[in-house]
């Protein structure tokens, strides 16, 4: 009888070990998915261009364009609201924060060191870009395990 119990409680255990490693890759998934969601939202915001300033000669990044594109990108790659709250069915259940959203101008010289020692970042940018760091969760199947969490960065500079 003490054999049969205790195969079912190794039967048990290895479950649950399975299911936490099951957990560390869907977590992992869902990192890359938000490092690429950041890097695409980075991107669309470097794109755009200041028109009024490019007929004087002056190559600069719109900065209301530049952070509705971002944030439009966010949401469509991270299935999020305009709120940044994930949509019904999405993997995330906290909503992502944009912690860093800095556009580096023609006001500065380049190339230019953008350093961010709070979330330890830096970037080097040749010409006007955009930094972006957001904060995202991922939650844990099981209940007792605290969510995992990321300072996602991401930077891109204007190509033209």
């Amino acid at each position: 009888m003490h054999k049969l119990v205790f195969g079912v409680l190794m039967i048990v255990i290895w479950w649950m070990l399975h299911a936490m490693q099951i957990d560390e890759e869907i977590a992992i998934g869902t990192l890359y998915e938000g490092k690429r969601a950041i890097n695409r939202a980075a991107h669309a915001a470097a794109q755009q261009l200041d028109r009024n300033k490019l007929e004087q000669g002056i190559v600069s990044i719109d900065e209301a364009k530049a952070s509705a594109a971002a944030l439009s990108y966010l949401q469509a790659n991270l299935r999020l609201q305009e709120d940044l709250a994930p949509q019904p069915g999405s993997l995330l259940r906290d909503p992502v924060e944009i912690r860093v959203f800095r556009i580096i101008n023609e006001d500065v010289q380049f190339p230019y060191t953008y350093i961010n020692t709070e979330y330890d970042f830096q970037v080097t940018l040749d010409r006007p870009g955009v930094v972006l760091i957001a904060h995202m969760a991922y939650p844990r199947l099981f209940r007792a395990l605290p969510p995992i969490e990321w300072e996602l960065k991401g930077a891109a500079e204007l190509v033209f």
